[in-house]
């Protein structure tokens, strides 16, 4: 069995771990797809962002049978052929749960205590204390989507005294929510939110899902962030809810095309924060990748058909 990795600059304990343990596995730990392409014909298992995995690529991988993506994001992939294929494929969802709900929360902070204008007062050397300050404590927070990322963020949300409300398909209940609901019951919570905050992946179902109704329903002084998949809802209507005041502010993580162009006009709005999809982002992100492909290695090999975190073909999650 031989595993090709695409995946940049994997430490050498991790290498050298992998290689000790799975002693019958051939490994070839290569520095991107423009390497990793040329040993594709050879790869059993194929280690990948997801992202540059295309049609092409995958049609010259002849014997691959799994696909082991180191992304929770898998809406650029060629679905279409891995199931005509018969190709596995998992991912890694679950590990951006803690970074990206540290993000949330130090996100919502700094709108709500004036960040950016106390570090512009910083920059003219201006001792400005006239600046409006909002507490988060005690407030609502309405997450659309309720996975491992969102779970995680409603979890440091109540440390807050926050009520969490969830927004998902099924409405299941799932830990850390005061409430959770169907997609369909949306605009019944809206209105009572402090904090819209947006986890969802980018699928059929979900995209252009919010639109320019919903920011209606929310408070004046609700908070928009979105670290899910840009898709989610057209930049027009972020941009008029913003400049109508029909919210406060929003936090942007995720864009419709990305990355965003310089002259987009969200750059320059005083109550828009862009981050350029960097949520997840960890020194620890490679580590717990790898430690998910490992525990999916171990099972692989015995034989064993139910991976963790693995892929349905027809729905892309």
């Amino acid at each position: 069995m031989k595993v090709v990795s695409a995946i940049k600059r994997v430490p050498e304990h991790i290498q050298k771990r992998l290689t000790d343990k799975f002693s019958s596995v051939e490994f070839l730990f290569c520095e991107g797809i423009e390497e990793a392409e040329h040993h594709l014909p050879e790869a059993d298992v194929f280690i990948t962002y997801g992202e540059d995995l295309g049609s092409e690529r995958i049609k010259k991988a002849e014997r691959l049978k799994w696909v082991m993506v180191l992304s929770a994001g898998l809406d650029k992939m060629p679905f279409e052929i891995i199931e005509r294929k018969g190709i596995t494929v998992t991912n890694v969802r679950g590990i951006h749960a803690e970074p990206m709900a540290e993000y949330a929360l130090s996100m919502l902070l700094q709108a709500s205590r004036s960040a950016k204008a106390m570090y512009a007062n910083q920059q003219k050397h201006h001792w400005g204390r006239s600046l409006t300050f909002n507490e988060i404590n005690h407030r609502t927070m309405v997450l659309i989507g309720t996975g491992a990322i969102a779970q995680e963020t409603a979890r440091l949300a109540q440390a807050f005294h926050m009520k969490t409300i969830g927004i998902s398909r099924s409405g299941e209940a799932k830990p850390h929510f005061d409430e959770t609901h169907k997609v369909d019951e949306l605009s019944d919570q809206l209105p009572q939110a402090d904090f819209v905050v947006a986890v969802l992946p980018s699928t059929e179902e979900t995209k252009y899902l919010l639109n320019a109704a919903h920011f209606q329903l929310m408070p004046e002084h609700c908070i928009f962030l979105n670290m899910g998949r840009g898709d989610l809802v057209a930049s027009d209507d972020i941009l008029l809810a913003v400049r109508e005041g029909e919210i406060s502010h929003a936090v942007l993580d995720v864009f419709e095309q990305e990355p965003l162009p310089e002259d987009h006009p969200f750059w320059e709005e005083e109550n828009i924060t862009i981050t350029p999809h960097i949520s997840g982002h960890s020194p620890q992100y490679i580590p717990r990748g790898f430690d998910i492909f490992e525990e999916n290695l171990e099972r692989y090999v015995q034989g064993e058909s139910q991976l963790v975190n693995l892929i349905d073909p027809k729905r892309g999650y």
